[in-house]
Parts: C-alpha cells; sequence; structure tokens
C-alpha cells in the first residue's frame, strides 16, 4: 500500500521558518509529480506548490518568494521549505503524488503548523 508520511510541523513565531518532509514508499516516486497542499480551519484545500520528477516547480501567488519545494529523487522525499511564516499560513499541510499518466493520485495524513506569537 502506498505511503506518504509528512513530518516536520509545529509551532512557530510570525516571521519564523520550519521545514516540512514527505517520506514515499512503494511508488515509482520519479513518476509522480509532487505538491504540497493546505487546509484552514473552514476552509478548502488549497494547492501551495508542486514539483515535477525533472524539477520544474510551481507555486501559489501568495507563497511565492518565502516558500520552497524541493524533491530527492533517491530518497523518495519531497521538501516544503517555509520562510518568513505569517499567521495566515497556519493550516494543515498536505503532501500529495499524482501520476499523470495513470491519473492516480495519493494523499499523506497531514502535519500542522501554526504560525503565532
Amino acid at each position: 500500500q502506498v505511503q506518504l508520511v509528512e513530518s516536520g510541523g509545529g509551532l512557530v513565531q510570525p516571521g519564523g521558518s520550519l521545514r516540512l518532509s514527505c517520506a514515499a514508499s512503494r511508488i515509482i516516486f520519479s513518476h509522480y509529480l509532487m505538491g504540497w497542499y493546505h487546509q484552514a480551519p473552514g476552509k478548502q484545500r488549497e494547492l501551495v506548490a508542486t514539483i515535477t520528477s525533472g524539477g520544474t516547480t510551481n507555486y501559489a501567488d501568495s507563497v511565492k518568494g518565502r516558500f520552497t519545494i524541493s524533491r530527492d529523487n533517491v530518497k523518495n522525499t519531497v521538501y516544503l521549505q517555509l520562510s518568513s511564516l505569517k499567521p495566515e499560513d497556519t493550516a494543515v499541510y498536505y503532501c500529495n503524488a499524482y501520476d499523470p499518466k495513470q491519473f492516480i493520485g495519493y494523499w499523506g495524513q497531514g502535519t500542522q503548523v501554526t504560525v503565532s506569537s
């Protein structure tokens, strides 16, 4: 069974930084478009960033210049570096793996990020 396991969330002050990790297992990692989404209380899940197997990235306007997505195709892991955090970044952050040829996608269980003083 495919597993995506996120880690690295927590409580951080405004202006601070965190690095989220998502370790994938039981998939051919290089076949998958990897992404991070977030969901704030009472809101829909929204795209944060995606990265192709070749390293092409895409970001939501709200995080451009502050967040960086990267991946390690040997370790089967995708990362999200969050910097200059704002209270409005508070959300559960979910890892997503999507195979655009097979139209198959998977979600992790989510990790909470709380930005507060």
